[in-house]
């Protein structure tokens, strides 16, 4: 698998390695700015573990490692949009050449299952209903281009080659270990610090939000189950606003809603995201951690970890955030 170090797929690693009738698990990682061995260091004892660090595009290591293996799961992506507003030439690199050359290993080597782990973003804004895997996609990102590009090289490797490739399309994902760039890991830390959180616009934006272990088992599922040649949406179990989301990390932390401030809006932010999950759920899965349940644990571990998050905060980051955010918070204003 490809991505490991990351949030999402060092989860489904230590996930996998869990199961007995995993004889050996390779993972694939660049080792990129929000790739963190410690999220791993649990797993490093194991004797069917092995990992590997280098990048999806050198095609002569991925050929070689791709050849040993059975299965395929590809979670390597840049993933934050507001990086790939500030500059797009990593996102097609990794999240559509990277995927090209994974493809063309796997075709190369016959590759037995390969599953390509996407995002709801490709479908665009959804002013109301919820996306089906029949939509069309819209991207209106430099990011979710960037993942629809790969979903459809997935698929076209399916149609032309009759490559065994399925899509899985996840919801908003929380949880522990988490990069902090993205708004719960970033708001939880920042209210721990009494920092100001920079809510985009109005904050009426709606997502839909899905615990990592229950993405991680949808993904399982598709690999065990699914369909070569199809999409996968994976939905949560939550659909609420980022005010309201700020507010329930705000009263989980005991912090003042005056560490809220409104700031400028992304360009060509999405109102609302929603997927039909009804496709895989007719394969077996469905969520089982209840979004209360799950925030409050995810806030309290980022309380317990603070050794894990702020090297990462005090680091590069604080360069990123400042760029990001410094003049934003120069001219915000302070919730109503």
């Amino acid at each position: 698998m490809t991505g490991g170090a990351g949030f999402i797929g060092s989860a489904f690693v230590r996930r996998a390695l869990a199961r007995p009738d995993v004889t050996q698990l390779t993972v694939l990682d660049k080792l990129t700015y929000a790739g963190n061995p410690a999220n791993l260091a649990e797993v490093e004892d194991d004797a069917r573990y092995r990992f590997v660090q280098a990048d999806i595009n050198d095609a002569p290591i991925v050929t070689e490692l791709m050849a040993e293996a059975d299965a395929v799961v590809n979670f390597a992506a840049e993933s934050h949009v507001d990086r790939s507003i500030e500059r797009a030439d990593a996102f097609v690199q990794t999240d559509v050449h990277g995927t090209f050359t994974l493809l063309e290993a796997a075709r190369a080597t016959g590759v037995g299952r390969f599953v390509q782990v996407s995002t709801d973003e490709v479908y665009g804004d959804v002013a109301e209903g919820a996306s089906r895997e029949t939509d069309a996609l819209r991207p209106r990102s430099p990011y979710a281009a960037s993942k629809a590009a790969g979903d459809l090289l997935a698929l076209a490797y399916h149609a032309t080659h009759r490559l065994p490739v399925m899509v899985t399309r996840g919801s908003n994902t929380y949880g522990p270990r988490q990069y902090p760039e993205k708004v719960i890991p970033l708001f939880v830390t920042n209210a721990i610090d009494g920092e100001p959180l920079p809510l985009y616009g109005d904050g009426l934006q709606v997502r839909d939000w899905l615990h990592v272990d229950d993405h991680c088992a949808a993904v399982e599922t598709v690999l065990e189950r699914g369909e070569p040649g199809g999409a996968y949406n994976i939905g949560g179990t939550a659909s609420l606003s980022n005010l309201e989301l700020t507010h329930r990390l705000l009263a989980l932390l005991g912090r003042p809603v005056s560490l809220v401030r409104h700031v400028t809006d992304r360009p060509g932010h999405d109102r609302r995201y929603a997927l039909d999950s009804s496709k895989v759920r007719a394969l077996g899965w469905t969520p089982r951690v209840e979004f209360d349940d799950g925030l409050a644990g995810t806030v309290e571990w980022y309380q317990d970890n603070e050794s894990w998050w702020r090297p990462i905060k005090d680091g590069s980051f604080a360069d990123y955030y400042r760029r990001l955010y410094a003049e934003r918070l120069a001219t915000s204003s302070a919730a109503p």
